[in-house]
């Protein structure tokens, strides 16, 4: 009998698949092991808890005692005992104002803004490091007596005090006795006898010099290559002071002043500027007028009235300044705005200044943990220091002559220009020692 062999083998396969598992079948059945032993766990665990529980409600005696962790409060700012600092602060009406446009006008508060501001940074600071700070006012009539005003201050036991004032007052206080164991803040004036001749070991000074604004603006009319200026002087002397900078710095940087004219005309209704600006700019070949007049007489009248097309700088036209309400970068549109929702005006020079002077002192106080004066004085004015004065670069004071280094602006009307020292102009210690005297210059000569 013949057997068809593919047929066994084939009846074998289908009989052996009957009683031997797959592989699917294999992990099913194991699967199911696995589930019933899950669930006899969990039923075990939780008829253990359910007696557990039973047991406790027997006897709470024994029940384990749950404990709620402390609550944790965060830091809050250090209010109590807090170190108490007064900041004097002497102001006075100038004594001869210029005439200005009746569209133009000084700010009454000029200064004080920017202090009150620096009070309120230094107390916000101060919540934290247990220093509170205040400010005592004195605004001098026109006529006032800001010696008295002074010696009274330091008699009530004043010895930071901020003065806005004249260069000829400001050194008068710096000689008083009773000046030797004060620091005055000088945010009045820019004039470089007191930084050289008229200098004082007491007086600290926060607006630019004369010197350091020419140097600033005869960098940047290098780097334009602006080198031949024609310029002009009023009549006032603080005028000439102005120019004689003006000379010093043009030599500096190797720029060409190729003509020099004094202002002696008065605009009334048969001489215009129209008619007078012209005539009187007529016959020189420059680049760029610098007007020295800082009583703003007649300054703003010379743009676009010159007999060639040329630029105006020096104290209208392109100037320079310690501060301007175009400047915004690095920060300085934050205080921008908190000065103006302060004053409800725009900062000035003289309120950064005075801004910068409160700042000092709360900076250094907060460096040393301390608002004793000998180590606020020793801090600010050592090579630690350095404050944030929303320029891009720390400031700091130079030890020759107590300056504040800083950069300055280089603006019109309503346009930053440029921000010095400009690039390519170096120092060996410090850029912004490219601005102003330096150490090798400077004639002053301190009593320390």
């Amino acid at each position: 009998m013949l057997y068809d062999l593919n047929r066994l083998r084939a009846g074998e396969r289908q009989e052996q698949s009957r009683y031997t598992p797959s592989k699917f079948q294999l992990f099913h059945f194991t699967n199911n092991r696995l589930i019933m032993k899950t669930v006899h766990k969990t039923l075990l665990i939780g008829l253990l808890c359910l007696m557990h529980a039973i047991s406790i409600h027997a006897n709470p005696k024994k029940s384990a005692k749950i404990e709620t962790p402390p609550h944790v409060e965060s830091p809050k700012p250090n209010q109590s005992n807090s170190e108490k600092l007064t900041i004097a602060y002497i102001g006075q009406d100038q004594i001869n104002p210029p005439i200005l446009p009746y569209f133009l006008s000084k700010p009454e508060d000029d200064g004080l803004q920017g202090a009150l501001l620096g009070i309120n940074d230094n107390n916000t600071t101060g919540r934290f490091t247990g220093q509170s700070y205040q400010l005592k006012e004195t605004q001098l009539a026109s006529d006032g007596d800001a010696i008295a005003a002074f010696k009274q201050l330091v008699a009530e036991g004043n010895r930071h005090i901020i003065v806005n004032l004249n260069s000829t007052i400001t050194a008068s206080l710096a000689k008083l006795p009773e000046a030797v164991n004060v620091l005055i803040y000088q945010v009045g004036s820019s004039d470089d006898r007191l930084r050289q001749e008229d200098c004082s070991a007491n007086l600290i000074h926060l607006l630019p010099s004369r010197a350091m604004r020419t140097d600033a603006l005869m960098q940047y009319l290098n780097k334009k290559r602006w080198q031949k200026i024609f310029l002009v002087i009023g009549p006032d002397e603080t005028d000439k002071l102005y120019a004689n900078a003006v000379k010093r710095s043009a030599q500096r940087y190797g720029l060409k002043i190729v003509a020099e004219k004094p202002w002696q005309f008065s605009i009334d209704d048969r001489r215009t500027p129209e008619s007078e600006i012209p005539v009187f700019t007529q016959g020189f070949d420059y680049d760029v007028l610098v007007v020295a007049d800082e009583s703003g007489l007649f300054g703003d009248l010379l743009s676009y009235r010159t007999w060639q097309p040329r630029l105006v700088a020096g104290t209208q036209g392109l100037v320079s300044t310690a501060w301007h309400f175009t400047h915004e970068s690095w920060g300085a549109l934050q205080l921008q705005k908190r000065f103006r929702e302060l004053a409800k005006r725009w900062m000035t020079e003289q309120d950064y200044a005075a801004w910068l002077a409160v700042r000092s002192i709360g900076e250094s106080a907060s460096r040393v943990k301390s608002t004793d004066f000998d180590k606020i004085k020793g801090f600010m004015l050592s090579g630690e220091f350095a404050l944030a004065g929303f320029k891009g670069v720390p400031l700091s004071f130079r030890p020759w002559d107590h300056q504040l280094r800083q950069p300055i602006l280089l603006t019109t009307d309503r346009s930053l220009v440029a921000v010095a020292p400009i690039e390519g102009f170096l120092h060996q210690k410090n850029e912004l020692d490219t601005l102003g005297f330096d150490l090798s210059e400077s004639n002053c000569k301190m009593i320390k």
